[in-house]
């Protein structure tokens, strides 16, 4: 079994193969089909509710034989009653396509003291999972998980990310290992917050959303994210986070693009900015409408305030839709605006 889980998933299957239980499917959600058949999408993938995970190398194959894809990807997500959600990415012809850095080819690593804590943060934090102490506080411009451990090492990237940001852009932008390039993006979110620190920062993690390795923009677009909520609590830093690869990546065809995409992007039009909207309709409104039609709410929620702000709704309007289970008239207004009842 080869997946590309979240750390719960991985936590879970972990436990499960301790018990030598097969994890199970609970939700099958297929995005990206514009044209071709969600069922032979679904028949393709090899897998029902209920039934085990199967390999994803040769789900992907078969997916990818269907006549009008051109790209599939398979990822197993934590959870609905304690089984996986599995979604189904495709990306079809002529459907927006995103293209990404060449591969670095530089032998440049992180200094050993910084990537070792990293890789021991890393470990801890599978724990802090499995005891269910996850949350995290992005308040400082940086994450600050709830469980201890987690924490004390979070806090120990201040001084050396301070010290080594130089060599941590390098690595992120140049270095030849995938490994270095993702704990270079986590850890860059613990820089220091001086105009020209701040600058490099977010100009180096808006670089690596176009890395080619999935772990690298989903850690960039975890840092982004901290940093834009960080700066919005201290506009002295004056930081500014362009919206638009955020747009273009809630249409790739990797689940976690999407789903860091979509709470970056809550983020950043909380303030209602025309351009951010405009854009977001323009090239990704499909990609906002089926996310927000997910099965499992807490994926589903980003993708139905972005619909909610795109229909015009106020934030109010927005929660009392959700509250009251009607997503169908939000999505609808979103789409059609003009139509929008007062």
């Amino acid at each position: 079994m080869r997946y590309r889980c979240s750390l719960l998933a991985l936590a879970i299957c972990i436990a499960a193969r301790a018990e030598d239980i097969t994890p199970r499917i609970g939700v099958i959600e297929v995005y990206g089909a514009r044209k071709v058949s969600v069922q032979k999408i679904k028949s393709a993938l090899g897998a029902t509710t209920g039934g085990p995970l199967p390999s994803r190398e040769g789900a992907e194959d078969r997916i990818d034989k269907i006549s009008g894809v051109v790209a599939s990807r398979v990822e197993a997500v934590c959870c609905e009653q304690n089984n996986l959600l599995v979604y189904v990415g495709v990306e079809e012809r002529e459907a927006p396509h995103i293209e990404y850095h060449p591969a670095p080819t530089l032998n440049v690593t992180l200094p050993v003291e910084l990537m070792g804590n990293y890789q021991t943060f890393l470990d801890q934090v599978a724990a802090s999972i499995r005891a269910r102490n996850a949350d995290e506080d992005l308040t400082n411009g940086y994450s600050l998980m709830a469980d201890p451990v987690c924490r004390q090492l979070q806090q120990s990237f201040l001084p050396f990310v301070s010290r080594d940001l130089a060599t941590i852009d390098k690595v992120l932008r140049e270095s030849d290992n995938p490994e270095q390039r993702a704990a270079a993006a986590y850890l860059l979110q613990y820089g220091p917050r001086d105009s020209r620190s701040s600058k490099l920062i977010v100009n180096a993690l808006q670089y690596a959303l176009q890395d080619p390795e999935d772990i690298v923009r989903e850690n960039a677009m975890r840092s982004l994210h901290a940093v834009a909520v960080g700066s919005k609590l201290h506009p002295d830093q004056e930081i500014r986070i362009e919206p638009t690869w955020f747009v273009e990546l809630m249409n790739s065809v990797v689940w976690s693009d999407r789903r860091n995409a979509s709470l970056a992007l809550v983020n950043l039009t909380d303030d209602r900015n025309p351009d951010t909207l405009a854009l977001l309709r323009q090239r990704a409104l499909p990609s906002v409408i089926e996310m927000a039609r997910w099965h499992d709410l807490e994926h589903a929620l980003p993708g139905f305030i972005l619909a909610g702000r795109l229909a015009g709704l106020s934030e109010q309007q927005i929660k009392d839709a959700w509250l009251s289970g009607d997503r169908e008239q939000v999505l609808e207004q979103a789409i059609h605006p003009t139509r929008r009842k007062h």
